[in-house]
């Protein structure tokens, strides 16, 4: 079937002198190819089905065991052998998954916008056409491997599991793997979330070190066999040593990195520019690509950030301005806490860095290690010291930070950090407390309360 002149219709709203035009249709078309284990899911993307709605739910399950150890501490007479059912965990995490999905299409029901369950390209610059559905690779990887999209949907437990790869995917998935007691290992074959401050990075793994998780460093896997006991066996190089050497694991996941799914979309036969490397749709800051009536949002645009708000974000503004309601751009410069303010620590003639390792007091008790419970904030050393960047690890991070994140709309100053009354006794409160700066070399370390 075609879809035609939708894009033509939309932009029309946009540059025409008067509203009067109307849309001949709003549709969406949401296909899920299934993976190589054949997981499909339903409509909502991959975070609702695939991504960070599934990992917080299950990284929930990792967390409450943790909380049933520090209870005994607490008081609480808990039995000492516990153990962890992945079959109840998936089927509560999938069926609240489901119910995401029934959502979003009554939202688009309601809203009158026609969903099609179908793969879309480009016939010409106005026509889009939906049909149904109907480099060098490691030897099994494809095969015998799985990846965080499988994961999620698996009936049964993984049990041993590889995990190859350091990005934040990869540390996620292994670190709830390990926090419901799995056995777990990260074959790792350079850094750890390579573009992250690495200070950060390394403080991430030494506390999933410290919870269990293994690490395979400088290594990469070569090939992977199906034993007749149903096992895998994975063979791998050090790359230090040059040396192979194999073990045998339940599950093997693959998390080193997405491509983008443009190569289908016949882009460039209608004139859209697109960035041969990376595969990627080059966008100007409307959100507009080398055609002007054809936009791009979220991951598949070149430069953007690979993160969900950002894109929800954006397609709403995108929406306002193409039927005239707006024209405000969306910003892209704080987003995510300045990871991009990452590199300007390197300019230390420039910046002040001021820092200081916690203890959270629910770790007292229970007497948990908080040697990687950690805060930075970035600041400009002249003036009045604007905050560039704030990086935290410890309990709540992403609760913590959500808030200060408004700071960097509004200009955020280290005196305002200074100036705010802390909220006693809070993680967060440790943020506005910071007085020491890296370059003192004073201990950081925070004492009392």
């Amino acid at each position: 079937m075609f879809l035609s002149k939708i894009v033509y219709h939309l932009y029309t709203f946009r540059k025409a002198s008067s509203f009067a035009v109307l849309l001949d249709l709003v549709a969406v078309l949401d296909y899920v190819e299934p993976s190589l284990k054949g997981t499909k899911w339903g409509l909502g993307g991959t975070c609702v089905n695939v991504g960070c709605i599934p990992k917080k739910l299950m990284h929930q399950a990792a967390l409450l065991g943790t909380a049933v150890k520090d209870a005994r501490k607490y008081g609480w007479q808990i039995p000492e052998s516990l153990s962890h059912d992945w079959s109840t965990m998936a089927e509560a995490v999938q069926n609240h998954v489901k119910s995401l999905n029934w959502g979003h299409r009554v939202q688009l029901q309601d809203k009158k916008v026609k969903y099609l369950n179908m793969k879309g390209s480009l016939v010409d610059t106005h026509t889009i056409r939906a049909v149904n559905g109907k480099g060098k690779e490691v030897p099994g990887a494809m095969e015998f491997g799985i990846t965080s999209d499988d994961v999620f949907w698996l009936k049964e437990s993984p049990k041993k599991t590889l995990v190859v790869g350091a990005s934040y995917v990869a540390l996620e998935c292994a670190g709830f793997l390990t926090g419901i007691g799995l056995d777990t290992t990260v074959m790792v074959r350079s850094i750890a979330l390579r573009g992250f401050d690495q200070q950060m990075s390394g403080l991430v793994t030494d506390y999933m070190e410290a919870y269990g998780t293994k690490f395979s460093w400088k290594c990469t896997p070569k090939s992977i066999e199906k034993l007749p006991s149903g096992l895998l066996r994975v063979t791998w190089m050090d790359l230090n040593t040059k040396e192979e050497h194999q073990d045998t694991f339940n599950s093997v996941l693959w998390a080193v990195g997405r491509a983008s799914e443009t190569k289908t979309l016949n882009l460039e036969k209608v004139g859209v520019e697109i960035n041969k490397e990376t595969g990627k749709i080059i966008v100007a800051t409307d959100e507009a690509t080398s055609v002007p009536n054809i936009f791009a949002i979220g991951d598949i645009a070149e430069g953007r950030p690979e993160l969900t708000p950002t894109a929800i974000k954006a397609g709403k503004l995108l929406a306002r301005r193409l039927v005239g309601h707006s024209t405000e751009l969306m910003n892209y410069d704080n987003v995510s806490l300045l990871l991009h303010a990452y590199a300007f620590i390197l300019v230390r003639s420039l910046f002040l860095v001021y820092h200081a390792f916690y203890k959270p007091l629910e770790f007292t008790v229970a007497e948990r290690d908080a040697t990687q419970c950690y805060i930075k904030v970035v600041c400009l050393r002249e003036g009045d010291q604007r905050v560039l960047g704030m990086h935290f690890t410890g309990p709540n991070a992403g609760e913590v930070t959500q808030g200060f994140s408004l700071g960097f709309q509004c200009g955020l100053t280290y005196e305002h950090l200074r100036n705010t009354v802390g909220i006693h006794p809070t993680c967060a409160e440790e943020l506005i407390k910071l007085n020491i700066t890296k370059r003192s070399g004073l201990d950081a370390t925070v004492t009392g309360c």
